[in-house]
């Protein structure tokens, strides 16, 4: 993940402002390869991230990712979301 990318984790994680949308454009960052390589396991970690705080939006377009990825891409980003949630 770049540093970028790290710090805004990191300020949304401590309370920043409007958390979950930060996630969600992390996520569609990745998923359109928006100022990054198409990344489809980042993309769904970050929106899954972005819909457990909170954002409908980002539940949508997870649910969508979700449908073209493979289980075992899709077994490796829940798996990062679960374990990045236990760290922040």
């Amino acid at each position: 993940m770049a540093r970028f990318d790290m710090q805004l984790a990191s300020d949304a994680a401590m309370g920043g402002e409007n958390q979950a949308d930060v996630f969600c454009e992390m996520g569609l960052a990745y998923a359109t390869g928006r100022g990054r390589p198409v990344d489809l396991v980042a993309a769904h970690k970050w929106l899954n991230i972005a819909a457990i705080k909170g954002s409908d939006r980002a539940a949508d377009l997870r649910a969508d990712l979700a449908a073209t990825m493979s289980k075992t891409d899709l077994a490796y980003a829940l798996r990062a979301a679960r374990e990045w949630m236990t760290v922040h």
